[in-house]
């Protein structure tokens, strides 16, 4: 710098004031690695002493904040500015200027207020005084090469991640289950433990369809799960019960189905109390997203059953989309909960219970009642409950004894699994208990400090082995397979499945169930008239049944006096009264 220039701008007036040195970095990887660019910003108190000030401050507040556009506030950039507005700052030092702008907004400011109250600034080159027109050229020149230089920056690296992302080779942490081998492709885990862990995730929500389900079916069996943990530097797999969050994330990942995805969550600007913030959108479809890849991989699911799984997730929503889906199968006692759709106005009907006990079910369309209107329709539930299970008994009767052989091999299926996951987990163990016991074999046995660890370490193993070989053995006693007369009791039941869906043994939440797998869903129409209901139901895979009934009548009206007995009784009242009376 022009020692000589840099006297002859400085003044007493500066000189009486405080120097602000301004530090940032853009991350906090580089707050962390680029140790070096921070020496060299701070050694800028130095440089404002050697300009003559007594007093320096340093901001350092904003190290590892960007200066993008719709980045995070930057609480230490607020504070030059308001110091410099109060008169209190004489200079404002900074390595780059880039350091303290990164957009127009933020740099005209900073320069308006500069030149306003007479405040200097200098980098690591130049001293610049905002009231001589030559350095206000140089350092708008410079604060456009700033935002310029960023956007470039930013262009380049989001080309080169598309680019590299649309042929698949974009590296990331991949999701429990997958690696990457020597060639970069992305392949099964090799660990067969974790992929049948991975493989039962699947196979369970395909039974029980609820994530809620799901879950609470790994912690009742007392069945781990892999999860990416970060430990010194670097993620492992580590086994543990699964929370509802995980799995959800396991059936919502196209990865898992063979597609490689990129670009799914999208980032848009939005001004909030005059300053532009980046958020989020919400997750689009794997199609919509930047690159879509299907069949990039090996999947534990194909395609289609994970478009099937993300329905039924859908459908399972919350009171958040109540109009639009089924919502999970619950204990109340509404068989038809969530398949009734009104004709009139097309929403869906709600269930709402009465009754001393609280499970009478009664089905309401809500209408436009909530806008001053009125409900469309509403009616009791046991009724239509009954007529609908006729016709359900009569399409699947028939296939009765195939269900029960298809129940029977579900079973011998479910216990092979479970006992897999378990022969798998104590072979991990045993090879954990080998190396435990190679390592306490190779050290010196007068090391007592190190050996008394090690063998530790291999007792703890040998517990475990003995406890999981335990836990197979009794498992495999509670496991067995049916006998004669069960098997026969089984088809049995098939045979005679109505007396089995009237039975008061039969849980209403497997009706349901049974229910949702045949019907998409019920259009219900009331005929004011005639009172009665025209019912249409939608079976899975695209027939129609079509019946009518008389409207359930309220305990109100179906056990009111009859007109006529009113006016019988009243007659017989008054004439008994006027014998009375004679």
């Amino acid at each position: 710098m022009n020692r000589t220039e840099s006297n002859g701008k400085f003044t007493p007036a500066h000189l009486s004031r405080k120097a602000v040195v301004y530090l940032r970095q853009s991350s906090l990887a580089q707050v962390k690695q680029n140790t070096e660019s921070q020496r060299l910003q701070y050694a800028l108190k130095e440089t404002a002493k050697a300009y003559g000030f007594k007093h320096i401050e340093v901001i350092d507040c904003d190290l590892g904040v960007s200066a993008s556009s719709g980045a995070g506030a930057r609480s230490g950039f607020k504070q030059l500015l308001a110091s410099i507005a109060l008169g209190e700052v004489g200079l404002v030092l900074s390595r780059e200027l880039s350091r303290l702008s990164r957009t127009d907004k933020d740099w005209c400011h900073l320069l308006e207020l500069c030149q306003m109250f007479d405040t200097l600034i200098a980098d690591a080159d130049n001293l610049y005084d905002l009231t001589r027109m030559d350095d206000q050229l140089v350092l708008g020149i410079k604060g456009t090469l700033s935002v310029v230089e960023l956007n470039t920056l930013k262009s380049r690296l989001q080309q080169g991640r598309e680019s590299k992302a649309k042929r698949g080779e974009l590296g990331r942490c991949l999701a429990p289950g997958y690696v990457t081998d020597t060639t970069g492709e992305i392949v099964k885990d090799p660990n067969l433990r974790v992929q049948e862990a991975i493989a039962l995730v699947f196979n369970q929500f395909d039974a029980l369809g609820s994530i809620r389900q799901t879950q609470r079916w790994f912690h009742e069996e007392g069945i781990e799960l892999p999860v990416n943990k970060p430990q010194g530097g670097r993620r492992v797999l580590h086994w543990q019960l699964p929370t509802m969050s995980f799995i959800g994330d396991m059936l919502h990942n196209p990865l898992y189905a063979g597609a490689y995805v990129y670009g799914r969550r999208r980032t848009q600007r939005v001004v909030k109390g005059g300053q532009t913030l980046k958020r989020q959108v919400m997750v689009q479809e794997p199609e919509q997203a930047k690159v879509f890849l299907p069949g990039h991989h090996r999947g534990y699911i194909d395609w289609a059953k994970y478009q099937r799984n993300q329905d039924i997730m859908r459908g399972n929503g919350g009171n958040f989309m109540q109009d639009e889906t089924a919502l999970a199968v619950r204990g109340g006692q509404g068989l038809l909960t969530g398949l009734l759709r009104c004709g009139r106005c097309g929403r869906k009907l709600h269930i709402r219970y009465w009754g001393k006990s609280g499970t009478a079910a009664r089905y309401v369309c809500s209408g436009d009642f909530a806008t001053g209107g009125r409900y469309c329709l509403g009616f009791g539930g046991a009724t239509v409950d009954k007529r609908l299970s006729e016709s359900l008994l009569q399409a699947i009767s028939p296939l009765g004894l195939d269900a029960s052989l298809a129940a029977m091999e579900r079973l011998a299926a479910e216990g092979n699994d479970q006992r897999g996951v378990l022969e798998r987990r104590l072979q991990q163990v045993r090879y954990e208990t080998e190396r435990a016991f190679a390592q306490y074999d190779q050290v010196d046995p007068n090391n007592r400090l190190v050996a008394e660890v090690l063998e530790q370490r291999w007792n703890d193993k040998l517990e475990e082995q003995h406890n999981l070989q335990a836990e197979l053995d009794t498992y495999a006693d509670r496991v067995r397979s049916l006998n004669a007369a069960e098997e026969a009791a089984l088809r049995a039941l098939g045979e005679d499945f109505a007396g089995v869906w009237e039975d008061p043994a039969c849980p209403m939440v497997l009706k349901k169930q049974i229910v949702r797998l045949l019907i998409h869903e019920i259009v219900v129409v009331m005929d004011e008239s005639a009172q009665t209901l025209q019912l249409v139901i939608h079976w899975h895979g695209g027939c129609h049944t079509a019946f009518s009934m008389a409207k359930p009548q309220s305990g109100a009206i179906a056990h009111k006096t009859a007109l006529e007995d009113l006016e019988l009784i009243t007659r017989r009242i008054v004439g008994d009264t006027n014998n009375l009376v004679t």
